[in-house]
């Protein structure tokens, strides 16, 4: 691996937050042990023509322009950092020196493809985490640079210091929103040629910076996969029809554990073959009856009522959203999601049918000819000792707390007060729109200061952060190894230094977990025990599939489906992909009867007498 000099060894602080099948995927028996190699001059030359052919033959292969990537950490921008660029020659030390390899190949790419074809570079405007990297000044040297050199425009990215967990999620994909804005805005300034930017950029703000000049034009990667369309559906006045990216990592986390990309959101991202439909003729004889109408009911119910088929979606509750509704609240990007499939069910021919529950019976009323089941899983309180105090509550309590839903058991461990507050919410509607629940919290959150979570998996550890930031003290215990399971890599990493910040206590590996009076008691994994104060518990574990619904349709006779987290828990990603998957088995069986028919129709009228 050619590198400018040995880089400074760097251990990483996140490697324990890997889970061990992570881990395992990471490494591959069979692949030779890489070496560095500071590059010698003829390396150097050899890396310039390199780039030069690879542009030829891209416009060769009618290309329309080409960005040449000097950001993110390859060799380029290895050159641009004085943290990773030691050498002693003409191609380091000073900035000049530094950016020498960068100017020969933008000449060199410049000579090869002519000067009316674009080529611009995309630059690192900051090495985050990082003070011996690149800086913001560097950036803006850099660019005036590669301006006198010729290129056409300049993308304005960012890196970071790569043993730091949380900044992978901080430079090139970052979590906080404009993260980069105010950068291309600086670099804007000095150059006479268009800036490009990205990170975390809602299209509605990005053509506000543009009207203002602040940048040219913005770049996405997570938008996109989410949705191709995006900039149709921007140009065409639809932007509320755009799928939104929800900012889980799952795309990039895949990297981690050499896996191709997916999305979480969008299943037939790099499975367009496999998963993308059109409508058949042959649809509209078929009703399918979906109960369940959180995200993987509310996604197979728009696929197939897309592909011409009748859909009756069926919810017991007064509104659709399932447990997405509460993830919105924990997690405000998923409300962009909900607040999506909720429009995509308005504006389909999907017949709702809220506060129904589903029977034999009234499927038989309906004349459905197939059901799918997508109710999600089964939440029973684990058996664990001192589980049945008032001060305790299961995952579903919790979240029929925070959304005023009805539970029986929460009536007797709340206050007249509290069940006041919470009417009210429901009565104004207050409880069903997560953005308002989210900021109201902050004022008002109906539980006491000191707070135990038992569970450190996706529900435990985003609810740690939702408390942790309206001022609790919080304490996750687990018997698990590791935690954050069901979190993408990515948004682990980030997760988990922000609950240190926020000081939150993870403790993983115990056993024999017991409530008492106001305390949690447990046995680390040394044999020692210990316990923690603790004024509410909350179980957030012991979530299951659950078929009880399946087989009792089936065996009233009805040919059913199962999706989502009734199968076992998968949470979004997992309910949406299932979606797709039947979807596409149920249209190809259609098509497949339908094309048989046809075949056998066609023979009987060549063949039968006359």
């Amino acid at each position: 691996v050619w590198v400018p000099s040995y880089p400074e060894a760097k251990k990483p602080s996140y490697l324990n937050d890997f889970l061990d099948h992570e881990l395992m995927a990471m490494h591959d028996p069979k692949a030779p042990k890489p070496s560095l190699k500071p590059m010698s001059h003829e390396d150097i030359d050899l890396l310039v023509r390199q780039f030069a052919a690879a542009a030829i033959r891209a416009k060769t292969a009618g290309i329309d322009a080409l960005e040449i990537h000097g950001g993110h950490g390859y060799i380029i921008s290895e050159f641009l950092s004085p943290a990773m660029n030691k050498r002693e020659d003409e191609y380091g030390g000073s900035h000049e020196n530094r950016a020498r390899l960068l100017l020969r190949i933008i000449g060199a790419v410049r000579q090869a493809v002519g000067h009316d074809f674009p080529v611009w570079c995309k630059l690192d405007s900051g090495e985050f985490g990082n003070e011996k990297g690149i800086s913001l000044a560097d950036a803006k040297a850099t660019a005036l640079l590669a301006q006198a050199a010729g290129v056409d425009a300049v993308t304005v990215s960012a890196y970071h210091d790569t043993s730091q967990g949380i900044m992978h999620s901080e430079s090139n994909i970052p979590h906080t929103p404009e993260r980069l804005v105010s950068n291309a805005i600086a670099i804007k300034q000095l150059l006479d040629i268009p800036v490009i930017t990205s990170g975390r950029i809602e299209p509605h703000s990005a053509d506000r910076h543009i009207g203002q000049q602040h940048f040219d034009f913005f770049g996405m990667g997570r938008k996109l996969l989410a949705d191709p369309d995006l900039p149709n559906k921007v140009v065409a006045g639809t932007p509320e029809q755009i799928r939104p990216c929800v900012y889980c990592y799952c795309c990039v986390s895949q990297i981690y554990i050499r896996q191709s990309v997916k999305c979480a959101v969008n299943p037939e991202t790099a499975f367009e073959r496999e998963r993308s439909l059109i409508a058949s003729s042959h649809a509209n004889n078929k009703h399918y009856v979906v109960i369940g109408g959180g995200p993987g009911g509310m996604e197979i119910s728009r696929r197939l009522d897309s592909l011409g088929y009748r859909v009756t979606l069926l919810e017991k509750s007064n509104r659709l959203g399932g447990t997405l509704q509460f993830a919105s609240i924990a997690y405000p990007p998923n409300e962009k999601l909900l607040n999506w499939l909720k429009l995509q069910i308005k504006q389909s021919n999907v017949t709702v049918k809220l506060n129904c529950e589903a029977s034999p019976e009234l499927l038989s009323t309906l004349q459905a000819d197939e059901v799918i089941v997508a109710t999600g899983a089964k939440r029973d309180m684990p058996e664990i000792e001192g589980n049945d105090q008032d001060f305790v509550f299961s995952g579903d309590e919790m979240r029929a707390l925070v959304l005023a839903e009805s539970n029986p058991t929460l009536r007797t461990k709340t206050s007249a007060f509290t069940r006041f507050m919470t009417y009210m919410g429901a009565k104004t509607g207050v409880t069903g729109w997560p953005t308002a629940v989210y900021q109201a919290s902050k004022i008002w959150l109906p539980l006491p200061k000191k707070i135990v979570i038992i569970g450190s998996e996706l529900v435990g550890l985003e609810l740690a952060e939702f408390l942790a930031e309206r001022g609790r003290e919080v304490t996750v215990i687990d018997k698990q190894k590791k935690p954050g399971k069901g979190l993408y890599i990515v948004r682990r990493l980030r997760l988990l230094t922000e609950l240190k910040t926020l000081g939150v206590n993870i403790i993983t590996q115990v056993s024999d977990i017991r409530i008492a009076d106001h305390q949690v008691l447990y046995t680390d994994n040394h044999g020692q025990q210990y316990s923690i104060d603790a004024k509410q518990v909350i179980v957030a574990q012991g979530a299951s599939g659950d078929q009880l619904l399946v087989e009792s349709l089936a065996k009233a006779g009805h040919k059913v489906h199962s999706i989502g987290d009734c199968n076992g828990v998968g949470y979004i990603e997992g309910a949406i992909e299932a979606a797709a998957e039947l979807a596409v088995a149920l249209h190809q069986e259609i098509n497949h009867v339908a094309a048989n028919r046809t075949i056998n129709n066609h023979s009987y009228q060549q063949h039968s007498p006359t």
